[in-house]
């Protein structure tokens, strides 16, 4: 167990949302060696928020997917070869989130968060897309349905989470853990809810609850992975960077590799889910930082201030290398940049060569301002989907 959380806080940043997210399906190939997944796609391929995935069926995904301003429940079906993405939702003041199937029916749950700030729970029809309001009384977060009258949810309470078990029949909801995480599963044949706890603020624990009895046990220590999810077979799948590794409760003593991606445009894996058969796999990734370089790039030789300063963080920072804070805070870069921009008509950066490394791109750069040309290297590194650091050489 202590050698699990080290390698846990070792290797696990927290994971929380991001700006620029791309959902990945792949089939999950089991060999003699192991587990391997092959015939990735990206099934959103869309500018700009894509994430929670969950398997309406063994071939088709249900996710939240950005579009026209607003965030709607979108379908893909993996059968098909180049399909057009379905839209079960179409709210127009509101968007909708954690979308999943509810048990025995074909309509789909779903948070909606409307643009005046309410958030409710909603069902709704897969065919005609009318909605209907599920638990007026709870704030849901992030859901599990047990089965088609129990839900298990993380939901707000103030300004923390808390896990209520609510049953819509009986229109009970009972609270059942406080400080709980995002991260809520059905146990693969058991009887069983998995949720993170976050009591411990050193390091989450993954618990088991009854919703039946209200039984709650400890699975494993997390260190401070947000998002797992479940093989068929018990075994529990934990994402870190761009590496997700296995751990069954029953059997390992350690995690071990699952798999680790080459491929520059997964990183930071957030969301993660299998499907009901174990055949295929989603996630949800980080695009390249590259898109973050290249944005703030051709915002520069535009001196469009806004669209530059857009792909920074609030509180970046920009250093002097190696390690010589120059000034940090998005308002002091703009300060800095915009009557550079307003007085330097001649501005223009042309990359002589860039190289992409984990979460961080560097660039050597030829600098054309005022009249003069010079060499440059500029080094960005990216966190939550925006440019954390810079740092100039």
């Amino acid at each position: 167990m202590k050698n699990f959380l080290f390698l846990l806080i070792l290797f696990s940043p927290t994971l929380i949302a991001q700006t620029n997210t791309e959902i990945h399906v792949f089939d999950i190939e089991k060999t003699e060696k192991g587990y391997h997944l092959v015939n990735g796609r990206n099934i959103s391929n869309n500018k700009g928020y894509d994430s929670q995935p969950y398997f309406f069926d063994n071939s088709r995904v249900i996710f939240a997917s950005s579009r026209n301003g607003n965030t709607d429940i979108a379908l893909y079906d993996l059968k098909q070869e180049n399909p057009e993405i379905y839209y079960i939702s179409n709210t127009k003041n509101g968007g909708e989130y954690s979308p999943q199937r509810i048990p025995k029916s074909s309509d789909v749950s779903a948070v909606r968060l409307d643009d005046d700030g309410l958030q409710r729970f909603y069902k709704y029809n897969f065919k005609t897309k009318k909605s209907k309001e599920l638990l007026p009384d709870v704030k849901v977060a992030y859901p599990a349905w047990f089965n088609e009258n129990i839900l298990v949810a993380s939901v707000i309470v103030n300004d923390s989470l808390h896990l209520i078990v609510s049953d819509l029949k009986k229109e009970t909801n009972t609270t059942v853990a406080k400080m709980v995480g995002r991260s809520v599963h059905k146990i693969p044949n058991t009887n069983l809810i998995s949720f993170v706890s976050k009591e411990n603020s050193k390091y989450w624990v993954l618990k088991s609850l009854n919703p039946k009895t209200k039984e709650i046990k400890t699975i494993t220590s997390l260190g401070k992975t947000e998002d797992v999810t479940w093989l068929p077979n018990g075994t529990l799948l934990i994402p870190s960077r761009a590496t997700i590794y296995q751990f069954n409760p029953k059997k390992d003593k350690r995690p071990r590799l699952f798999f680790s991606f080459d491929d520059e445009n997964i990183n930071n894996i957030s969301r993660i889910t299998v499907n009901s058969d174990g055949t295929k796999i989603a996630i949800v990734a980080e695009v390249s930082p590259r898109y973050l370089a290249e944005e703030q790039l051709k915002a520069y030789n535009n001196r469009d201030i806004d669209a530059f300063l857009k792909p920074f963080s609030k509180n970046v920072k920009v250093y002097r290398f190696p390690d010589k804070l120059n000034y940090e805070g998005i308002e002091k870069m703009r300060e800095n940049y915009a009557s550079f921009f307003k007085n330097t008509p001649d501005l223009h950066c042309k990359i002589l060569k860039r190289i992409v490394y984990q979460d961080k791109v560097i660039d050597h750069e030829l600098v054309t301002a005022n009249g003069n040309t010079f060499k440059a290297v500029a080094i960005y590194t990216m966190k939550n989907g925006k440019i954390a650091t810079v740092t100039f050489m």
